[in-house]
């Protein structure tokens, strides 16, 4: 390879053509592999060293790495100021988020605890707030109030009449939502020890805003009962938002108006505040915490205003303090949670891995997706035994842990301490706090989730079918609820992959004239075809649910009906059969006939395919000239036999090599369905894009090259990565027919490869009985040829394989005359052809034949 003298903005690069087989000699293709083998990392997985047992414990536990190296001096200060300002967002969150999962206040805090530990321990991500979240809540909430409704805990009544057994209720509600906990926690775990982190992968950007931006929508209308006091029936399973939002909107008479009075003013504090925090943040320390000054103010309110007892405002209640034992969950409840369980763990670690991942790119450290489905695995494992309900991260007290200075870990441990000296000590003096101040802090918190609606016009200019994911999830999670909405969200996402690669762009590719590059022409004006060559290329891999697809557009870009085309040959080896019969009768009528005195032909049979009426047959026969020093030629003899194409590929490397004939039939009906003459002979497959193939694929690609042979066309491949080049070979793809040859490194290489086998000189006679076939130049396009009949004892034809643009049409040198040579300037592309009758030849000479046969 050579790189010539050129500007900064050109280049000049010098090689051969590469083939397959020449790039593995060029760049020394070997088969060795620096990836160990199962056997190997089974080995090495079992060696056990000290240095192993250190690494494999400071994975699995990553607070051992990092702990002993904490520097005190550059983190202490922002780790204590973040986990302060974490900790008091905790209390409100906690207890607010607890009432989205119809459990008391108090298992909010729980849930804000024990999880915040055991991801400090097992956690990789440095910034993350792990704790309640609003739609993790939300989905364990629609499990307790499906499993656990009121109807089933009436006390002295029947028919829906009489008061609600709460104590019972609530406990076993609690036992639902700590059992689904559990399990969507060993969920993790076991997906985390198989190293399944990746399948978070399928749940797209999209999918995820619109299915958290149709959970706010459920967190809004479920809260709805404490911001006007009424207490609507409750709904579960499809179309239990709509039927929600109708009950609430009958219940409106009946409002408690200082409980909406209260709900108002708790509202446009906290949203004045938090737009204060907003636009000051880069001025204030620490962001005001609103949230707790309101607790605390409208529990002081509530409690010596008697508010509770004159206006019947809903107020938390009773909130024990201390810690409860650890319980084991209730194991029958499994099988009625399992497949909410499983939603909750991929949406939990879908929130957790992509917030993580977020502010390990702006930090720049690692975070170990496994690690991560291990470590939210344990925490709700061990938080659902301590009556915790399931926990991912909270972007707010994420933003906030990160933007006050946040380092480590250690600020999550800090915030945890905070949670537990309010549930010790002061827990219950926030009993008098009202139901709806607390979903008033909830309502607020949901505003950066309905700001992923600007997601809609966004998605309109950028990406429509994006749009179309997220305008399904959304829908369906408002309509279906959240477990069905997700599945169905998940599976219609995957249809749009699926749909994407099964209808990708089809695209005929041309040179940019003077450059090596080869751009749709349907995109690019300046891409020219090169004549007598198609470049087809897919935007998709080719498996088995395009395949087919893959070869319906190849003939229809290409212009070549290869069913069509294969019908008709079959058709025309039948006639040629009785042909050969009928000439088997009148041979020694033919030899006489042909035995020339002045001149004779040495005639050496070969193996070719011709087109007739522009389909390929497998009949024919090819003469050789050879000189003799007596009179120009040795003696031969005709052989009018037809044989079967048994040809070799070196003779069929392209399709310039096959020579087309066709008849020029007296019925005009007998041309339809014929493909033009002026067609491609060679077809090069941009395989660039294909990543992997599976048994279908290589069956689609092994008819399309051994069809094409059929009919006369080349056919090659080009841009094949090593992956797939290695799966052809294993599927057995290449053969005879099929030459590794056929493969080209680039689609330049393919046309160079082309363009010189169709510029080779070959001279060669053609014998068909009566008719008459002019060789296809692929180098230009122009006119048929002007005949001249002469009258001949036999129907002989001479191609002449070069790309000279000279061509004389003579008489027979072997009929005694004297020959006149007509020049004529020929720019020819395409079949030109026509039938010989009466004992009349079309006889076609190159310029050097001419030349030798001059008399």
């Amino acid at each position: 390879m050579e790189d010539r003298g050129c500007s900064l903005n050109e280049y000049s690069v010098q090689r051969q053509v590469l083939d397959e087989l020449s790039l593995d000699e060029v760049a020394q293709k070997g088969n060795w592999s620096t990836k160990p083998t199962f056997t190997e990392r089974l080995k090495g997985s079992m060696r056990c060293s000290v240095p192993r047992a250190k690494e494999v414990v400071l994975s699995w536990v990553p607070v051992l790495g990092w702990l002993p190296q904490y520097r005190i001096r550059e983190n202490a200060v922002g780790d204590l100021i973040s986990g302060c300002s974490v900790g008091i967002m905790h209390l409100p969150q906690g207890m607010a988020y607890a009432l989205l999962a119809s459990l008391r206040p108090v298992f909010g805090l729980y849930t804000s605890l024990y999880p915040v530990l055991v991801y400090f321990i097992f956690g990789t991500s440095r910034h993350v707030s792990i704790g309640t979240f609003a739609v993790i809540s939300i989905m364990i909430g629609s499990v307790t109030e499906r499993l656990a409704p009121d109807s089933n805990f009436l006390v002295n009544g029947t028919n829906g009449t009489g008061s609600v057994n709460v104590d019972e209720r609530d406990a076993y509600r609690v036992q639902i939502a700590s059992s689904l906990t559990v399990l969507a926690g060993l969920f993790q775990i076991l997906l985390g020890v198989v190293r399944f982190g990746f399948v978070v992968t399928y749940l797209s950007e999209p999918l995820v805003r619109g299915y958290t931006t149709a959970s706010a929508c459920h967190v809004l209308c479920s809260q709805l009962k404490y911001l006007f006091g009424v207490n609507p029936v409750r709904f579960t399973g499809p179309l239990s938002l709509i039927y929600t939002v109708v009950a609430i909107c009958r219940l409106l008479p009946q409002t408690v108006v200082p409980e909406l009075v209260v709900s108002l003013v708790a509202l446009a504090v906290l949203i004045v505040v938090k737009e204060l925090n907003e636009c000051y943040k880069q001025k204030l320390p620490l962001p005001i915490p609103i949230e707790l000054i309101v607790i605390i103010a409208a529990t002081i309110i509530t409690h010596f205003c008697g508010l509770s007892a004159k206006y019947k405002i809903d107020v938390v209640g009773e909130i024990p303090s201390g810690l409860k034992a650890p319980r084991a969950p209730d194991v029958t409840l499994f099988s009625a949670v399992i497949g909410d369980a499983f939603a909750v763990a991929i949406v939990g670690y879908a929130i957790t891995i992509s917030l993580g991942k977020t502010f390990a790119l702006k930090h720049g450290y690692k975070v170990d997706s496994n690690q991560e489905l291990v470590a939210l695995g344990l925490s709700n494992t061990v938080g659902g035994c301590f009556q915790c309900y399931s926990v991912t991260c909270s972007m707010s007290r994420s933003l906030v842990q990160e933007s006050t200075g946040g380092k480590t870990q250690v600020a999550g441990l800090i915030s945890s301490i905070i949670v537990l000296i309010t549930i010790l000590k002061i827990g219950s003096l926030f009993e008098a706090l009202p139901k709806a101040v607390l979903s008033t802090i909830v309502f607020v918190n949901l505003k950066g989730m309905f700001k992923q609606f600007t997601d809609v016009p966004m998605l309109w200019k950028t990406n429509k079918v994006d749009l179309l994911v997220w305008l399904v999830t959304f829908t369906s999670t408002i309509l279906l609820n959240l477990d069905l909405g997700l599945a169905v969200s998940i599976g219609f996402s995957m249809l749009t992959v699926i749909f994407r690669t099964q209808l990708p762009r089809y695209s005929i590719l041309g040179q940019v004239p003077d450059t090596n590059l080869y751009l749709d022409i349907d995109t690019y004006k300046e891409a020219k075809e090169i004549p007598g060559i198609k470049i087809f290329r897919s935007s998709a891999t080719i498996y088995y649910t395009n395949a087919e697809m893959y070869t319906e557009a190849l003939q229809e870009k290409s212009g070549i009906q290869i069913g069509k085309l294969l019908a008709a040959k079959k058709k025309q080896a039948s006639t040629l059969t009785q042909q050969e019969q009928k000439t088997a009768k009148d041979e020694p009528k033919q030899q006489r006939a042909n035995h020339l005195p002045n001149g004779i032909f040495s005639l050496e049979e070969n193996k070719i395919s011709a087109e007739l009426e522009g389909h390929h047959f497998k009949h024919g026969v090819a003469l050789k000239l050879t000189e003799s020093p007596a009179n120009g030629f040795t003696k031969g003899q005709v052989n009018w036999a037809y044989q079967s194409d048994t040809m070799s590929d070196s003779n069929s490397d392209t399709g310039s090599e096959h020579y087309e004939a066709t008849r020029a039939s007296k019925d005009s009906d007998d041309k339809k369905g014929y493909a033009d003459p002026a067609g491609p002979h060679s077809i090069i497959l941009d395989l660039s894009s294909t990543s992997f193939v599976d048994t279908v694929a290589v069956k689609t690609l092994k008819n399309i090259f051994m069809d094409l042979r059929e009919i006369g066309v080349g056919v090659y491949a080009t841009g094949c990565q090593a992956c797939v080049v290695e799966q052809l070979e294993r599927a057995g793809f290449f053969s005879e027919s099929i030459p590794k040859s056929r493969l080209f490194v680039t689609i330049h290489d393919a046309v160079l490869h082309i363009l010189n086998k169709v510029g080779q000189t070959d001279v060669t006679l053609f014998l068909f009985p009566g008719w008459f076939l002019q060789h296809q130049n692929v180098t230009t396009r122009g006119q048929r040829v002007p005949a001249r009949h002469l009258p001949l004892p036999t129907a002989l034809l001479l191609m002449a394989f070069h790309c000279s643009l000279l061509v004389h049409i003579v008489p027979s040198p072997y009929i005694g005359r004297k020959s006149t040579t007509l020049t004529w300037q020929h720019n020819c592309h395409g079949n030109a052809w026509s039938r010989c009758s009466d004992n009349k030849l079309f006889v076609i000479w190159s310029n050097e034949m001419s030349q030798l046969l001059s008399l």
